[in-house]
């Protein structure tokens, strides 16, 4: 399937079926002008949504918590994004100002738009849900603490209290925010992400339980897993359930398969782990079987 053929599809799908328009705050930690985050950026908006970008000016993947004042820009952003010698801390997209970009780091970035620069949009009103990524590579399990994606995610969970989802793929390859024709894995990320994004907007306030973040991978865009229908959501846990007390029962069992596990099933199977914004692991049994309810319909079992 060509990439222009999805682009379009996806567009007239996601805006004839967004379940709810939302206030919709969006960052990552591979820079503001990674192709993965606008192509999410443009699928959000096609669907509806409210939607502000804010994200650090440069890649800061793997800088999972830090957070630090901005400080003034002197070289251009990646991808010549933005021009060298700003001497600025914050900046925008002059003909899209709802695309923001700091000098600092992914919580930094979602911590200045949830406070600053969404309310300039929103009448003073703060995001109904954040969303980060899709990242350029998978965030599963032992990488969990140490991405910046997931870091920004738990800050909103966690310290904004406003709900939260990390999205990562694991077809990687930075590219520019203009690269023409996007590749199909770009369009494909964003076409799946705003589809989970409306299910949990459209299972209804609270969208997920009080310090929890959805942490989401997406498997290789390849081979059989080249459209949308061929996904299927998978409820799993960060990390191996070994000391733990039992899990949602789902799928005839009291254990969930790990984010791990379902990342090396034979098959497009998306995992979707419910995680605690508190320690960045598996969230309780109670927390599970919230988020189990409102995404029940979507969720299906590995073979």
């Amino acid at each position: 399937m060509r990439a222009q053929s999805i682009s379009v599809a996806a567009t007239a799908l996601l805006a004839a079926h967004c379940g709810q328009a939302a206030r919709i705050l969006q960052g990552n930690d591979d820079g503001w002008a990674e192709l993965y985050v606008r192509s999410f950026n443009d699928a959000l908006n096609a669907a509806g949504h409210d939607v502000v970008l804010s994200a650090p000016a440069d890649n800061k993947s793997g800088t999972g918590s830090l957070d630090v004042e901005p400080s003034p820009r002197r070289d251009a952003c990646e991808y010549n994004s933005c021009p060298a010698g700003t001497g600025a801390p914050v900046g925008n997209n002059a003909t899209s100002p709802r695309l923001n970009w700091v000098n600092a780091f992914p919580v930094t970035g979602v911590r200045y738009g949830i406070d600053t620069f969404g309310p300039q949009f929103w009448q003073g009103r703060k995001p109904e849900l954040v969303v980060t990524g899709p990242n350029v590579g998978s965030n599963l399990w032992l990488a969990v603490p140490f991405s910046g994606t997931v870091g920004a995610a738990v800050y909103a969970a966690h310290e904004a209290r406003i709900p939260a989802i990390a999205f990562s793929g694991a077809s990687d390859g930075k590219l520019a925010w203009d690269a023409s024709p996007p590749p199909l894995r770009s369009l494909l990320y964003a076409q799946l992400a705003t589809q989970l994004t409306d299910a949990v907007l459209a299972s209804g306030a609270p969208y997920l339980p009080d310090d929890v973040f959805l942490n989401v991978n997406f498997p290789k865009a390849e081979g059989a897993c080249t459209r949308p229908a061929a996904f299927k959501w998978v409820l799993s846990r960060v990390n191996p359930g070994w000391l733990s007390a039992p899990d949602v029962r789902h799928c005839g069992g009291a254990r969930l398969p790990t984010e791990t596990d379902v990342s090396h099933e034979d098959g497009c199977y998306i995992s979707v782990s419910v995680g605690d914004a508190n320690d960045k692991t598996t969230a309780s049994v109670d927390k599970q079987a919230v988020v189990l309810q409102k995404l029940g319909s979507l969720l299906t079992c590995l073979p």
